[in-house]
């Protein structure tokens, strides 16, 4: 198997290529000042109504960044100037910045410890005051988080926590994308899919602008069709009517009970998503084949499973949420473990494998008498260390110099909040050792077929290993991170000619504004309706399974039994590392597609469809028609058309929001 041979990486890799030295430009100005303000105070509640009604499934998020964007291109070609692709990335980077709301979890913070279930497992009492605010405080201030005393140690933590973790992408993160990209000149297949987008929207790529805009158009006009379908008719209908019309289920639709009489134990829902079949259409095709194979797989192991009595909490007649969780503590859990430390350890071996193969490349120019392996080094070190001025870089000492400052303040913090018991030593050691390794390996791997290397449960394991006994640890800042992610972004930023002192100057720009807007659209929604309640569907329906989820690993430190100890069974682990690894080996033998044998391993640990379904329509409709139509131009056109897409849904939703939060809050001050 050899990801530089892979055909569908490379098509990828081929969407577009990084500017000329001389183009790279500071894309921050007073548009990006503007549009900090309009995302903070208009797109960003929009974006979280959004959120708690259908879910993050929708992508909401990512369609939301495409609304600033498209609005400043209209206003740039209306006032007959140019817009630049440093500048629209700007506003890009920014939307992500603010979308990525750190004080929207406040609000299932308020749920979880007012939870019956949480009580009932004597979990409520152990909850720190720096990390949640007290059930009875919330009951006696009601629905705000403002004029609540105890939220002010949860909003201070929170801030530190937004200002480190902000310039801490800087740190290793930098260092690692000089090493990969500029001395190993890894292409980093999946960034341009990234990059595309936003370009298309710019004057100054020549004669390319005329096909990006007009696919964006066509993806524009699809997005706010279906926008109208799926978020504007309930949006409007709720605010007019007595009960929201839905032409299309605005969460799932949940056959689990009946397909569950003739499949047991196998958890079944359909998501009908627009944006998950046009998402077919740009994802590698044998990704999701994989994926589907992998889940056709659970749906033959789960029934014989339950006969097996391992599935044994599963009943007739039980829901998507409670098949689900149950499963994961009967099984899934422990089989997803084997099946990460699967992966995980092929991610190894192709990383070795390629290291071996460079050492053999340099080992064959040595022979052939070009340069030895202490000129090499010598070669690549200058290179890491020369900077680019025109692309704006600063030191890798800097660098290296922000890593250890933010790592070493998250352990400070850690032991100022827990204690002695707080695992330092192990954090230094991560920090050093751990991080420094794994994340170069993510990022060679990132570099090469998109991939990252992860060890499950590490965080958990490093707890449970502290002997701390309480479960305040689990809410503690930790560093142990992964950092080769970051290298993708960097590459995005070079790929659109942007100097990186703009994300910089972004991120100072957006920090106050961030902190402002997101506790008052916290606030706002807190108090339009109960939360979760039937106003915010998605709250109602799935916040009661990702809680149960969360105090499985949170009972873990407490005295008596563990669900998440008794769920962790290293025989099913063995069994996902068995199954994964076979699985890995065999396809790769076979010479299959690579991202066959990713999407195969890992949907062997999703046995829900959801959007699955569309997704593999999408991605069926792409290869066999449009593909066969459009020849290589294909993907170029389905980047810019979703762009186009995630723009028209944004718009359309974000109006829709407007008119039903306006009514709501109007409708008491009617006679």
């Amino acid at each position: 198997m050899s990801f530089a041979d892979d055909k569908e990486l490379q098509e990828y890799r081929d969407i577009m290529q990084p500017p000329e030295v001389v183009d790279f430009e500071d894309g921050f100005n007073w548009k990006a000042v503007a549009g900090a303000i309009l995302l903070g105070f208009i797109v960003n509640p929009a974006t979280d109504y959004l959120s708690l009604v259908i879910g993050n499934d929708a992508n909401i998020g990512g369609a939301m960044k495409w609304v600033l964007v498209i609005l400043f291109a209209e206003i740039a070609k209306r006032s007959f100037t140019q817009l630049k692709s440093q500048e629209l990335y700007v506003l890009h980077f920014m939307s992500g910045a603010v979308l990525a709301d750190p004080f929207t979890g406040y609000l299932f913070k308020q749920f979880m410890v007012q939870s019956e279930y949480v009580q009932g497992l004597g979990l409520a009492a152990e909850l720190p005051s720096w990390a949640f605010p007290s059930a009875q405080s919330i009951r006696d201030s009601g629905q705000t988080i403002l004029f609540n005393k105890a939220w002010l140690p949860v909003i201070a933590l929170t801030m530190f926590s937004l200002i480190i973790s902000r310039f801490e992408n800087y740190g290793l993160g930098y260092v690692l994308y000089r090493m990969v990209s500029d001395v190993e000149k890894l292409p980093f297949p999946f960034a341009p899919v990234g990059a595309a987008g936003i370009v298309a929207l710019s004057t100054d790529r020549g004669a390319e602008s005329n096909w990006r805009w007009r696919c964006f158009t066509i993806g524009g006009a699809i997005g706010i069709f279906w926008g109208i379908i799926f978020i504007g008719v309930p949006m409007v209908t709720e605010a007019i009517l007595p009960k929201r019309v839905e032409l299309i289920p605005l969460i799932f639709i949940d056959f689990t009970p009946e397909i569950g009489r003739i499949l047991p134990a196998v958890p079944f829902t359909i998501v009908l998503n627009l944006g998950a079949f046009l998402t077919g259409m740009i994802i590698p095709f044998w990704s999701v084949v994989g994926s589907f194979v992998g889940l056709v797989i659970t749906w033959i192991a789960n029934p014989l499973l339950f006969e097996a009595g391992i599935l044994r909490s599963w009943a007739p007649g039980m829901s998507f949420v409670d098949t689900t969780f149950n499963n994961q503590i009967d099984f899934y859990l422990a089989f997803g473990l084997g099946l990460t430390l699967a992966v995980t350890f092929s991610n190894f071996f192709i990383f070795g494998a390629t290291v071996v193969r460079g050492r053999m490349n340099l080992r064959g120019r040595e022979l052939n008498h070009r340069k030895t392996f202490s000129e090499q080094l010598s070669e690549d070190w200058k290179v890491l260390v020369t900077n680019n001025k025109a692309r704006g870089d600063f030191s890798i000492f800097i660098a290296l110099t922000i890593y250890f400052v933010t790592t070493f303040s998250w352990i400070a913090l850690g032991v100022y909040l827990i204690g002695p018991t707080y695992p330092w030593l192990i954090m230094i050691f991560y920090a050093i050792v751990y991080t420094p390794l794994i994340s170069y390996a993510t990022a060679k791997l990132e570099g090469i077929c998109g991939q990252a290397v992860n060890i499950p449960f590490l965080r958990e394991l490093t707890i449970m290993m502290s002997g701390h006994a309480k479960a305040d640890i689990w809410f503690a800042p930790m560093p142990i991170s992964n950092m080769g992610p970051e290298t993708v972004g960097f590459r995005v930023l070079e790929l659109t000619g942007t100097k990186i002192k703009s994300q910089v100057k972004t991120i100072i720009l957006t920090l106050p504004i961030i902190v402002i807007a997101s506790l008052l659209t916290s606030e706002i929604l807190w108090r339009m309706a109960p939360i979760p309640s039937s106003a915010y569907p998605w709250t109602e329906k799935m916040w009661e399974l990702q809680l149960r989820n969360m105090c499985v690993i949170y009972t873990a430190t407490l005295e008596g039994g563990s669900q998440f100890i008794e769920a962790m069974n290293m025989e099913y682990a063995m069994w996902g590392v068995v199954s994964g690894s076979v699985l890995f080996a065999l396809l790769s033998v076979l010479g299959l597609p690579v991202m066959l044998i990713y999407g195969a391993v890992w949907g062997l640990s999703q046995s829900n469809p959801g959007s699955l379904f569309c997704t593999m329509i999408g991605a069926a409709v792409g290869r066999y028609y449009f593909k066969k139509k459009f020849k290589d131009m294909w993907l170029k056109y389905m980047v810019v058309i979703m762009a186009g897409f995630g723009c028209g849904m944004g718009i359309t939703s974000m109006i829709a929001m407007a008119f039903n939060v306006i009514t709501r809050m109007l409708r008491p001050t009617l006679w």
